[in-house]
């Protein structure tokens, strides 16, 4: 009887169980709907965010940029010994100044001096042998002409008679006293002695010419004998060994009596008005001055400044420095420069200082690229910038913004493109 009795009670404790947890699960689901709705309408009506702006503006992003450069040698010429022989005078000593053609050392070379004696003695023999052929074709010609005129005389007088008598034969045919034979052989005679008139005349002409081929060849070993006392000359005049250029001498270490061989090298002029300064850039540095013509240098621990005109400027960069080369050509009257000192080269002036900048914390990275957020009506638009110079906390800005634009200062890592804001502050500089 009593297992008939607890089986009931089971099943009446299980029903309100069950019935129990009914209750629960639908008091919990009407609970969380209406929550969900309050929770959507909160978050509907949040407030737009308040954000700080900043004008972007031209400003002195610091200093110029510079660098520091070595002074040399506009130009360096070797000095060459052109002639050998013994070293008779050094007439300057090394670190002198020296000008253009200026003797620096003289050279005794005996063999130049035998090798002069030997040329102007040939000069002086062929020039005495024309003057005595000259002489000679004078008395030649005078007496070979007289010779030849006696002769073309005779020679006309005989013509002369022959053609009185070749006229008179002519008449006597004509009136039958002379044979046709005889006047044909006249005539004969007659043209035999005109043809050796124009010989003799033709042989007074050739004498003459003779004599003149005679002379001419003559001469042309004179002109020949006279090129090489000149080049014998020009040998000597190496003797004296003088300055290609202006400048300071170095490298010469020259002493009387020395031996001297011809093409050794005795020293190094270098030219110093103008002189050169020259510096190594980096591929940065090398953009500053691209474009320029002039920069300004100074001596390190003075103020005075001045202006160099750009030689050149390598358009490649240099494979074993890793850098491109500058060169600037400069007046140096005064001689104040010297090769081996050093200056500072402005790769920039002053107003290349003034440029646009924002502040670093507007920018917003995002792996290797910069974003700023820029004001834009009353929402915000998110605008991709390319940074320059860095002083900071002021970022140059090459591109992407303009002057006058607002940027977002305030958390713009927490905003979106294109997102509203409102109550916009610009924060002064």
């Amino acid at each position: 009887m009593r297992r008939k009795r607890r089986r009931p009670y089971r099943q009446v404790v299980k029903t309100v169980s069950i019935l129990a947890m009914s209750f629960t699960i639908i008091a919990g689901c009407s609970e969380t709907i209406p929550l969900s709705h309050e929770t959507n309408a909160v978050a509907q009506e949040q407030p737009l965010k308040i954000v700080k702006l900043y004008k972007v503006a031209k400003q002195k992003i610091g200093d110029p940029v510079e660098h520091a450069a070595d002074v040399q040698s506009s130009v360096q010429f070797d000095i060459i010994a052109k002639a050998g022989g013994d070293i008779e005078k050094v007439l300057v000593n090394r670190e002198d100044m020296v000008q253009e053609g200026q003797v620096i050392v003289r050279v005794n070379s005996v063999a130049a001096n035998f090798e002069k004696e030997k040329a102007v003695l040939a000069v002086e023999t062929i020039q005495t042998a024309i003057n005595k052929s000259r002489e000679r074709a004078r008395k030649d010609m005078e007496a070979q002409k007289r010779e030849l005129n006696n002769s073309i005389q005779k020679m006309e007088m005989g013509l002369g008679d022959m053609t009185r008598n070749y006229n008179k034969l002519k008449n006597d045919y004509e009136v039958g006293l002379a044979t046709k034979a005889q006047l044909y052989q006249m005539d004969v005679q007659l043209r035999n002695a005109q043809m050796d008139l124009d010989q003799l005349k033709q042989r007074q002409k050739q004498s003459v010419q003779d004599s003149g081929d005679s002379l001419s060849d003559m001469e042309t070993q004179l002109k020949n004998a006279q090129l090489s006392l000149q080049q014998v000359e020009q040998s000597m005049s190496y003797l004296e060994i003088k300055s290609p250029a202006s400048g300071i001498i170095t490298g010469m270490n020259l002493e009387a009596g020395m031996a001297l061989q011809p093409g050794s090298k005795i020293g190094l002029i270098q030219k110093l008005d103008p002189i050169k300064i020259k510096a190594m850039l980096s591929t940065e540095e090398a953009k500053y001055v691209s474009n320029k013509t002039e920069l300004t240098y100074y001596l390190p621990g003075t103020t005075q400044k001045y202006r160099g005109k750009v030689s050149f400027l390598s358009k490649v960069i240099d494979p074993e420095t890793k850098a491109y080369e500058i060169n600037l050509d400069v007046p140096n009257t005064g001689m104040t420069l010297k090769p081996g000192m050093k200056v500072w080269l402005q790769l920039t002036e002053e107003q290349d200082q003034i440029v646009l900048t924002i502040p670093t914390y507007s920018i917003v990275k995002q792996g290797d690229d910069s974003f700023v957020y820029v004001l834009v009506g009353d929402s915000v638009e998110k605008r991709k910038v390319q940074l320059g110079r860095l002083n900071e906390p002021d970022q140059e800005v090459l591109s992407g913004i303009k002057e006058g634009e607002q940027v977002v200062i305030s958390n713009p890592n927490q905003l979106r493109d294109k997102e509203k804001v409102q109550q916009a502050v610009v924060v002064p500089k």
